[in-house]
């Protein structure tokens, strides 16, 4: 997969594509509810304040998207409900069940797929905003070695793994554990782990779960995405999984088919892709962003 560092995008960046004013002299402008460009003015346009977007993110980005949003509602006067952070299954789940969502960003294709044929999502605004890498984490002071997949096998211990149900981390794990033998189908889905390691296997209900099972001690491996290591203290990379042993890793997002401020809702999402200081944020947690 295509993809390029936060930080070489942001240095690129001339003008900010937040909202109009934003950066004086710029020539393309982006409008808030009722076409009011509100990141220019001291106080933000009425019509902007009074609009709260309730987003449903992946569990991986609860610690980057409240700065982000913080950072947004400064911009923009914009403010947000309380953010959902679930597995991105368990999401969609709540959306087919009528929650009201202004913004969906998942950590799979196959989620926001799912979200598509469902008509949950407006399907002309999805785009493919980050990408990450899966790895396998150790608690700090761990002396654990793994050079291979297979490695797993010999490891002591407990090992955390997403359920492949609810979370995009989980299936990434078990089609890699397919690929050397240890689970028995290569979707990482509705298959058995080897005996060498069923036992040991402990599901856990988010990618955030998984890593903190291995901080406090419950596990000692867990698959996590590489920006996990930034939210969590006591963790360290003890191998990146290779990327073609599992589906590429990508956070679609989409604004929702019965958001109340469609056009406001799409903005966010621009800005999360293109506002220079938004960027910097989402480097800091280890996100880089799509080119697809």
């Amino acid at each position: 997969m295509k993809r390029r560092s936060f930080v070489r995008l942001a240095g690129a960046l001339g003008c900010s594509l937040a909202l109009a004013g934003v950066v004086a002299g710029c020539s393309n402008t982006t409008t808030t509810a009722e076409g009011s460009a509100a990141a220019g003015s001291d106080t933000g346009s009425a019509a902007a304040q009074q609009v709260e977007l309730q987003v449903f993110a992946a569990n991986s980005l609860e610690k980057a998207m409240p700065e982000v949003e913080d950072l947004y509602t400064e911009k923009t006067g914009v403010t947000f409900a309380d953010t959902q952070y679930r597995g991105s299954g368990d999401l969609v789940e709540q959306m087919t069940a009528g929650a009201q969502v202004d913004v969906l960003i998942t950590a799979s294709s196959g989620t926001m797929d799912d979200a598509v044929e469902g008509s949950l999502v407006d399907e002309s605004t999805r785009t493919n905003m980050f990408v990450n890498d899966l790895v396998i984490v150790a608690a700090q002071d761990s002396d654990v070695q793994i050079n291979s997949l297979e490695d797993v096998a010999n490891v002591e211990g407990n090992i955390a793994i997403g359920e492949p149900g609810a979370v995009p981390a989980g299936r990434y794990a078990n089609q890699s554990l397919a690929s050397v033998g240890l689970y028995s189908s290569d979707t990482g889905q509705d298959g058995a782990y080897a005996d060498s390691i069923a036992s040991r296997v402990n599901q856990a209900q988010s990618v955030g779960n998984a890593a903190q099972y291995v901080a406090s001690g419950d596990c000692t491996i867990g698959f996590v995405y590489s920006s996990d290591v930034y939210r969590y203290d006591g963790l360290k990379v003890v191998y990146t999984v290779p990327a073609d042993s599992h589906s590429a890793i990508v956070y679609p997002g989409a604004v929702s088919a019965n958001s109340e401020n469609p056009d406001v809702a799409a903005d966010f999402i621009d800005f999360c892709m293109n506002d220079e200081d938004a960027l910097a944020i989402w480097a800091e947690y280890g996100f880089e962003l799509s080119e697809e």
